[in-house]
């Protein structure tokens, strides 16, 4: 998780929303590293987990990561849960819930959904209140001094 969390501040300093996250191999090597990368290649699709997954698999040479592990600062929204079940990966694991868009556990559960032939393990909460906090000190920066919202 901790590389993770330096994708994700990385994002964040280039103006992203600050999801970092990579894929470990069967020996917890990791193989795949993305962040958002949605404004700098004004790409709807360049999530951090769909990056890290891509960059696994380019590394294994397949597109079946069922030996992998994704890790993620926040947890997947239903497109990247559905790319962890299209990749077959094996264990997703990550940091914030996501109220909004949670897609493993929180407010739709894709990779457990009895439909599915492929269930990947899924640990969430790892790491949470630091992956939580670089999200919220992102969308804190974001808003005017004036903003009632704002935390002081």
């Amino acid at each position: 998780m901790e590389v993770a969390l330096r994708l994700a501040r990385e994002a964040a300093v280039e103006g992203e929303v600050p999801v970092g996250a990579v894929v470990l191999d069967s020996s917890r090597q990791v193989i795949g590293y993305g962040r958002n990368l949605r404004e700098a290649d004004r790409d709807p699709l360049a999530h951090a987990e769909v990056k890290a997954m891509a960059e696994a698999a380019h590394a294994l040479g397949t597109w079946n990561l069922a030996d992998c592990t994704l890790v993620v600062t926040l947890e997947p929204c239903p497109m990247c849960a559905g790319a962890c079940l299209q990749t077959h990966v094996g264990r997703i694991v990550f940091g914030a819930w996501d109220a909004k868009l949670g897609a493993c556990g929180s407010v739709w559960d894709i990779p457990r959904d009895p439909h599915i032939g492929s269930i990947p393990e899924v640990i969430g909460g790892v790491r949470e209140s630091e992956c939580a906090q670089v999200l919220t000190d992102f969308f804190i920066g974001k808003r005017g001094a004036d903003d009632p919202l704002r935390r002081k």
